[in-house]
């Protein structure tokens, strides 16, 4: 690593971050699949410490060569990490993974925890990076499925069920029940990790694609039931709508609220002017959550892999 200089990233290192994410993506993907919005997203996350949780890795040219970070997901003892190496570059790695994962083990200690349980996202086409990732002891978690759906023109919403009104997050009454709803109906869920509405708003306000009149709440005769949260995450890239949050209470499950939903925010997302609507899920969520967004119409058309280490 001594031909490569590194240094704590700022907030105005998102082009440059971008930059080396770009290369990464092409070399795998043939296409860039990471906006700059996203980017500048993960520099300013709220549980995300600048001074202590990331390294940028230039060459001599001041040119991003590695990008490696661990945040922290609540008081949790759960750690996300990532480590990215521009293509071509020799001796760089082994540094990177060495302090992400020294990091995630003093991020779990700060919290109290005796260990951590560190997970890290990797494209089902990298193979580069699940050897890697397994070379340290990674083992694969779960996988997330992204579908997408194309629209043709504008869609018609779908008829009111009996008994259920929905309420936008411009209220933030009906914040804190999207948040509540959430919190309940992600419980045991690969990766969730239960937060107050604080954290939970504040992460969300921070994001520079959050739209809180795309936070629908249905309730049932009055009683809150389900969420769906949508964002303009996808918007600077693929023109589309994104669903990053789809969730319904226990005991309401069943009734095709989901479903109500899913197809409303198609409809709100075709109003707009959206080419389609994309979202994640994950294939082993503990609701049948893929067999309802392929029977919406929507299609998988990129599997990410997290990978878990046991610290």
């Amino acid at each position: 690593m001594n031909t490569h200089q590194l240094r704590r990233p700022t907030v105005e290192d998102a082009a440059l971050i971008h930059d080396l994410i770009s290369a990464c993506d092409l070399a795998v993907l043939g296409r860039i699949d990471t906006p700059i919005e996203d980017v500048a997203d993960e520099l300013v996350e709220p549980e995300f410490d600048l001074d202590a949780d990331g390294w940028i890795a230039e060459d001599a040219g001041g040119r991003a060569v590695g990008w490696a970070w661990a945040c922290r997901k609540g008081d949790s003892d759960n750690i996300d990490v990532e480590v990215l190496v521009r293509p071509g570059t020799e001796g760089l790695s082994a540094g990177l993974w060495a302090l992400v994962l020294g990091r995630a083990k003093e991020i779990a200690t700060e919290l109290g925890h005796a260990a951590a349980t560190v997970d890290i996202g990797v494209y089902r086409d990298d193979e580069a990076k699940r050897a890697e990732a397994a070379a340290y002891g990674f083992e694969p978690g779960t996988s997330f499925h992204r579908m997408r759906i194309d629209f043709a023109g504008p869609l018609t919403a779908p008829d009111p069920l009996p008994g259920v009104t929905l309420h936008t997050g411009e209220d933030e009454a009906v914040r804190r029940q999207a948040h509540l709803i959430h919190q309940e109906g992600f419980a045991g869920h690969f990766g969730f990790v239960k937060n107050d509405y604080d954290a939970w708003h504040a992460r969300r306000q921070a994001q520079s694609g959050n739209d809180w009149a795309q936070v629908i709440v249905a309730r049932v005769d009055g009683e809150p039931a389900a969420m769906i949260q949508s964002t303009n995450a996808f918007v600077p890239d693929e023109d589309c709508g994104y669903v990053g949050t789809l969730s319904t209470l226990p005991a309401h499950r069943g009734r095709g609220l989901g479903r109500h939903l899913l197809l409303e925010s198609f409809a709100r997302d075709a109003a707009r002017g959206r080419k389609g609507t994309i979202l994640h899920v994950d294939s082993n969520n503990t609701t049948p959550a893929l067999g309802l967004y392929t029977s919406a119409g929507m299609r998988p058309i990129m599997v990410i892999d997290v990978w878990r280490r046991r610290i």
